[in-house]
């Protein structure tokens, strides 16, 4: 598959849900959605990088192509919630990093937590 612009995955999404899907679900539901697909990778990064383990029939599929599968399920779903809403997450994007910019510029240079090499 070759690579996608946000504004292309948009449109993607919404033509399989117009094509396959039939209809967006509510705002709400999709909501509900994208908190279950969080809760999944949750689950998956405890086990992966906290200290819990996988169960074996967990391992059926390699705990990597689980990671990806997740994020491209929590990115479905915002997209769909984005497409419902009017977001153009292009747009959005730039300007949260903006935001981000103008508002942390010196903040995590200066956080001391941040230069030492080990995470707290």
């Amino acid at each position: 598959m070759s690579q996608l612009t946000i504004k292309e995955a948009q449109q993607r999404v919404d033509d399989w849900i117009k094509s396959v899907g039939v209809r967006y679900f509510s705002e709400l539901t999709n909501l509900a959605q994208l908190v279950e697909e969080v809760g999944e990778l949750a689950r998956i990064m405890a086990r992966t990088y906290g200290e819990q383990s996988f169960k074996s029939s967990e391992l059926e599929n390699r705990p990597e192509e689980q990671l990806g599968d997740e994020l491209a399920d929590i990115l479905f779903v915002l997209i769909c919630i984005a497409n419902q809403t009017g977001v153009d997450l292009t747009e959005a994007l730039g300007k949260n990093l903006e935001k981000k910019t103008t508002r942390d510029k010196d903040r995590h240079r200066q956080n001391p937590k941040l230069r030492s090499s080990t995470p707290t």
